[in-house]
This record gives structure tokens, C-alpha cells and sequence, in this order.
């Protein structure tokens, strides 16, 4: 985890749970190399006939093809590099051009208001598309107090992860360096994109 939680005894619906589950399963799969316990959960998903689900049995499909150095070696080409990686998945880089501008102030603004704190052994800006999924996932399940009303979660969606991330996963999608990341790109795009209409649907 990049985030210190505070996780209450709370019922929340399952189509959110769902919702925080997908959240779940884009954080840990862009925060750090995925390990072989994670390769091999992806690899038991199934997914329906939607743009969604064909998305995930293609992960699904690639991950049992995959080993966990295969998995490093293209996460380390992607987002990090010898000097940097093809892709740099910040906020305020896909929003000003530059790391550590307005939307991470901005951010952590918001992380203090709704008490979300960066765990202490983390570094990573704060803004990163990782832990902005988390973000999401611990607001819709109430990792950080009481879970987060559909406005609050809309109000969070609309300000930090709507205004680029459907951009930075349309460009992992289609990123030289991607064959296993290439339906997580997908699955990210599609998912931003049901998330914006439902929140839409929702006003």
C-alpha cells in the first residue's frame, strides 16, 4: 500500500464494491513490478463480452503467458528507464507538462482535508495514476473514515484523475514499450470512461 488507511466496518454496495475492486486491481498493477501472486491472480480473471471485459481476458490471457521477470523488465522500460521511463504517470505532468506543479499542491490539499496520508516508507509524488486509483478504491470503501458520498467521490474523480487519466491510458495502450500493460492501458481507458458517464448519470 502507498496510503496509511483507516479502515471502518462499513456495508457498501456491491456495484462499488466492484467499482473499488477495479481501483484496486490498476493501483498495485501500476505502483511497482507485479510480483508472481499478483500475475497469477490477474491470470484467473474473466471478463464479458463488453470493451471492459474482452480488455481484461486479454490481460488475462497475457498474464499466464507471462513470467514475473518478463512483467519487471517491461515496467521498468515503461515507467522507469535509465534516465526515465516512456511514460511518466503524474498528474501534474499530464496536466502542466512538469513534475510537482499546481495539481499536486492541489492534491495534497485534498488528501489533508479528507485525511488520507502518504504511508511513511513512500516517496513517490502523491499524484501518480497508482495512487490515485487508491485514492478512489479507499474512498469508495471507507479506508480513510466513512466512505466518501457519490459527490465526494465525484468531486475527487473531477478534480484529479478525469482531467488526464483517460489520456495517460490511452498512451499506455498504445505504448512501444507495452505487450502486458497494453490491456491494463485499455482497461484503464474503458473504466474512465464508465466512470465519467456514471457519475454524470448520477448529478
Amino acid at each position: 500500500m502507498t496510503l496509511a488507511e483507516t479502515v471502518q466496518d462499513v456495508i457498501v454496495a456491491e456495484e462499488d464494491v466492484l467499482r473499488a475492486d477495479l481501483y484496486d486491481l490498476l493501483a498495485a498493477l501500476l505502483a511497482k513490478p507485479p510480483t508472481r501472486d499478483l500475475i497469477d491472480r490477474v491470470a484467473k480473471l474473466d471478463g464479458d463480452d463488453g470493451e471492459l471485459g474482452r480488455a481484461i481476458r486479454a490481460l488475462t490471457s497475457l498474464a499466464r503467458a507471462t513470467t514475473e521477470t518478463a512483467a519487471e523488465r517491461e515496467f521498468n522500460r515503461l515507467f522507469i528507464g535509465a534516465a526515465r521511463g516512456e511514460l511518466l504517470p503524474y498528474a501534474s505532468y499530464y496536466m502542466t507538462g512538469f513534475l510537482h506543479e499546481k495539481p499536486l499542491a492541489v492534491l495534497r490539499n485534498d488528501m489533508a482535508r479528507r485525511a488520507i496520508e502518504r504511508a511513511p516508507n513512500v516517496f513517490e509524488p502523491e499524484d501518480n495514476i497508482a495512487s490515485l486509483c487508491e485514492m478512489m478504491a479507499g474512498l469508495i470503501l471507507g479506508r480513510f473514515g466513512e466512505p466518501a458520498t457519490l459527490a465526494g467521490q465525484k468531486d475527487f474523480f473531477s478534480t484529479h484523475i478525469a482531467p488526464w487519466a483517460g489520456h495517460f491510458f490511452a498512451d499506455l495502450e498504445a505504448a512501444k514499450g507495452s505487450l502486458i500493460y497494453a490491456p491494463v492501458g485499455a482497461i484503464g481507458r474503458v473504466f474512465m470512461e464508465i466512470e465519467r458517464e456514471g457519475f454524470r448519470m448520477g448529478a
